[in-house]
Formats: structure tokens, C-alpha cells, sequence
């Protein structure tokens, strides 16, 4: 689930795109990751029908494009706006923003618009739209072949953007040392259970294994409740063959 306030005010914004073909690809890449605020700043006009081919059940992110003729435009109503290029230049910002530091800096920001400007498909944004942007964020590539297309471009920010918004975020979080401890602790007393130290060193020494072993993993919380589920089962598995081994003790 996903927090649909904090993508509702993500507003793409496409400078003078020249195949609507692409339009249409951003509007499936947009809705794809719960983003359908998109404004054209061109004044070109679009054959539709290409549009819609690559748009598909995106067409309605088209139909509610809003479009103005300069970025100047565009940028009025939003509280902080950001350029999507790789480029670097003397009217260029200093510094940019990775997609995963954008989504940080986008969850500090009040409540407002919030604008990342993508510039055509040929040479990208120029140096007077950069410099209208206070913000720049760069999307890391190979220096054998860096240049992305204009839909992969959205794709990329905005899932990085809709990712951050996850109520409960996609990925895995690794347990804490701490929590790894904890789950040794646990798996070593079942060993102990089983008789499975012959000295207190080789208690010492297996419980570091398997402390160094699980952290290096990064495991995630559920992968660690199996592990202690395997090592409480084995205890109970021994302790349920000693009940079985003295009922059948005292029927003989």
C-alpha cells in the first residue's frame, strides 16, 4: 500500500517531446508507479493515435495533461522543482541529487507541488531550463553507453519515488547484531539440549560461527524466525523421543 498523498504531489513535467510515442510511454511509466500528474510544455501538436498506442490503459493520464507553452509556466505553483539531466556545465548546477537521494529530499519537503522536469528526447534539457530548476537529480549509468530514453528516465524516478512512498517499503531490512544474538542465544541452548557440546570452548566457537555467518547473510526478520523455528525444533524433536524411549520403558 502505498501513500497516495505523497504521490499526488509529484508532477512530471516533459519539455517539447517530440514524438508523442514517447509521451505515451511515460504516461504507462507515471501510472505504473501510482503517479498521473503530467504536464506538456510545448507547443507542438501530437498524433494521438501514437500517443495512445504506447499509453494504453495510461490514455487518461494524457486526457488530464495540462499544457502551458514555457517551463516558466509550468514551475509557477510548485514549492520545489528539480531537473532530470546528466550533463554538467558552467550554468549547470554543482551538485545533484541521486534518484534515492531525490525520494529522501521530496519526503523532507512541506505539503505543495513538487516538479521534476524531463527535457527531449535528442539533447535533453538546455542550460536556461536547468537554471530554472533549484534542484538537479542525475540517474547513475555506464560510461560505456550513459544515455538513457525519455520513458526509462521517468521509469527509473518515478519508481525510486513510489518505492518511498510504500507504507511498508519493498525490499528487506536486515536484523540487527543485536537480533542475531538473540537467535544464536536461542539456537545454541537447543544444541545444548541435543548434547551436542563435547567442552565449553566448542559452545564459545559455534556460537561466533553462527553470529559472523548470519550477519554476513543480512537476513531479514522472517528468514530469522525460520532459522530459530529450525534449531527449536531440533530440541523438541530429541525431547519428544526421550518421552517416547520412557513410556515405552515403563510398558515393558
Amino acid at each position: 500500500m502505498e501513500d497516495k498523498d505523497y504521490l499526488k504531489r509529484i508532477n512530471i513535467v516533459l519539455v517539447d517531446t517530440q514524438d508523442g510515442a514517447n509521451i505515451g510511454s511515460v504516461c504507462r511509466a507515471m501510472k505504473t508507479m501510482g503517479i498521473t500528474d503530467l504536464t506538456l510544455v510545448t507547443k507542438r501538436s501530437y498524433d494521438e493515435d501514437r500517443v495512445h498506442t504506447l499509453a494504453l490503459h495510461a490514455w487518461d493520464v494524457y486526457e488530464k495533461a495540462k499544457r502551458v507553452e514555457t517551463l516558466e509556466e509550468a514551475l509557477a505553483d510548485s514549492v520545489f522543482t528539480v531537473g532530470a539531466t546528466r550533463r554538467k556545465g558552467k550554468w549547470r548546477k554543482l551538485s545533484s541529487y541521486s534518484p534515492e537521494q531525490l525520494a529522501q529530499r521530496v519526503s523532507l519537503v512541506g505539503e505543495g507541488k513538487v516538479s521534476i522536469v524531463f527535457g527531449r528526447e535528442s539533447d535533453g534539457l538546455r542550460d536556461d531550463e536547468v537554471m530554472q530548476c533549484s534542484s538537479i537529480v542525475t540517474i547513475p549509468t555506464s560510461e560505456a553507453f550513459p544515455s538513457l530514453n525519455l520513458a526509462q528516465s521517468v521509469q527509473i524516478i518515478c519508481y525510486v519515488l513510489f518505492n518511498k512512498a510504500q507504507l511498508y517499503p519493498t525490499g528487506m531490512t536486515p536484523v540487527s547484531h543485536e537480533r542475531i544474538a538473540h537467535a544464536v542465544d536461542g539456537a545454541s541452548a537447543s544444541l545444548d539440549s541435543i548434547g551436542y557440546y563435547k567442552w565449553d570452548e566448542e559452545r564459545k566457537w559455534m556460537k561466533s560461527f553462527l553470529r559472523d555467518m548470519l550477519e554476513r547473510a543480512a537476513l531479514g526478520e522472517g528468514e530469522i524466525q525460520r532459522f530459530e523455528k529450525l534449531f527449536d525444533k531440533i530440541g523438541k524433536i530429541k525431547l519428544h523421543k526421550e518421552v517416547r524411549s520412557d513410556e515405552s520403558s515403563q510398558l515393558s
